[in-house]
């Protein structure tokens, strides 16, 4: 094929990418081959079959003729970093290097919020929609350590887990001050639709809140995207994309979230799994993970010990002392056998009282908790979970302090 001379060599411009992007018959596998063999755009030009070399050849040598043209600039006109929405491509200095280790990474994302948690270390925290409330109790926990250990969090911003996560990682993070990280670790929600559309409805709260907390809302569709069943787990090579292990909580043998698990296999990713009762159906996925070789983890610290050659930046921060304001506030250690608890020593009674999966106490640590997430995370009415609220507090179990419940 002759390629004519007046097409200029140079590098894939954002508006290139969002061009590929919306070109049709144009998908993700094509554009990590031709990136990483073909000079563009002669290179690509070659390699593509005519139908789409000449799309390609017409968009490069007068862009304002490709029918794509307006769409591209509309494109182009979302990124607004003054307000925070921004169009990412592998051009722009941002984009997370993590992807392109993919078969068929993005050629652009879609985010709104804070752009900077892209450079952050992450891990990614996901599980069963229908949870049980130690389950809940156990991302939001693990979730709220790891961001005071200086990782933030991925997850799906689906119910169930997702949401323990994201709420677990943002009550940590608003306890930070700049003396901690400057660069303050949150969360981050990889979605199945567009970052302006509100999905799952019930979280219309979580996601104000993810976006006022420094969170980032983050989706390789364009806006005004709506979720649809075969998003989700193409979000998800995303979610374990971006991280550097992913930690499943709870998850059924048929579960969405061993997909995940799979995916962070298959992407050279650290899988952990929490362990649970053999006869406990939600518990199966994870027990099968672990059967298969992925860590069993009782603490954040079981997960960290497993990352240090992966995360040498990471791995620095975790070896400097640990600074009052953040030990206060790190998470007690639990185990996950039930009946079993293996508290901080500073903090354990000789012989800790046990827990109802009811009481919510379930979902308190050190991390204060606002009354509006302990009703969304237990399902109780407020004026139910007020009561059982003032029990502990008079056994002294549970103390309200500034932001929430916290457990004593």
């Amino acid at each position: 094929m002759t390629i004519d001379s007046n097409v200029e060599k140079r590098i894939p411009s954002r508006a290139d990418f969002a061009f590929l992007a919306r070109l049709p018959g144009f998908g993700n596998h094509t554009g990590a081959k031709l990136r990483e063999h073909a000079d563009w755009p002669q290179g690509w030009l070659a390699a593509l079959p005519p139908r789409l070399a000449a799309s390609l050849r017409l968009w490069c040598e007068r862009p304002t003729s490709s029918p794509l043209y307006q769409q591209v600039m509309t494109d182009l006109e979302w990124h607004s970093p003054a307000y925070g929405c921004y169009l990412l491509t592998p051009a722009d200095p941002e984009w997370p290097a993590m992807l392109d280790t993919l078969p068929d990474p993005p050629l652009t994302l879609w985010a709104l919020g804070r752009r900077d948690l892209l450079a952050l270390p992450q891990l990614a925290i996901v599980g069963a929609r229908k949870a049980s409330q130690a389950g809940l109790a156990h991302a939001h926990g693990f979730a709220g350590e790891l961001v005071m250990r200086g990782w933030s969090v991925a997850s799906g911003l689906a119910l169930g887990v997702d949401a323990a996560a994201h709420q677990g990682a943002l009550s940590a993070a608003v306890q930070l001050s700049d003396d901690d990280y400057p660069a303050r670790p949150s969360t981050l929600a990889v979605l199945g639709c567009g970052v302006d559309v509100v999905y799952p409805a019930q979280h219309h709260h979580l996601r104000q809140r993810l976006l006022e907390g420094g969170g980032l809302l983050l989706s390789e569709h364009p806006p005004g995207t709506g979720a649809h069943a075969r998003h989700f787990p193409r979000r998800n090579r995303l979610i374990t994309g971006l991280s550097h292990g992913v930690l499943v909580v709870e998850a059924t043998l048929r579960s969405g979230s061993l997909v995940s698990a799979r995916l962070a296999m298959e992407q050279n990713r650290e899988v952990f799994a929490l362990p649970g009762r053999i006869e406990d159906i939600a518990s199966s996925g994870c027990l099968e993970l672990i059967r298969q070789g992925a860590t069993l983890v009782r603490n954040v610290d079981d997960m960290l010990a497993e990352l240090d050659h992966l995360m040498p930046a990471a791995s620095m921060r975790q070896e400097q002392p640990v600074t009052p304001r953040q030990q206060r506030h790190l998470a007690p250690r639990e185990s996950l056998a039930r009946g079993m608890t293996q508290e901080l020593p500073s903090l354990a009674p000789a012989t800790p009282p046990v827990v109802q999966e009811s009481s919510p106490l379930c979902f308190l640590s050190a991390i204060p908790v606002a009354l509006d997430q302990l009703v969304e995370l237990s399902g109780c009415q407020v004026s139910e979970l007020s009561m059982q609220l003032l029990e502990l507090e008079l056994e002294g179990r549970a103390v309200q302090a500034p932001g929430g419940w916290k457990r004593i």
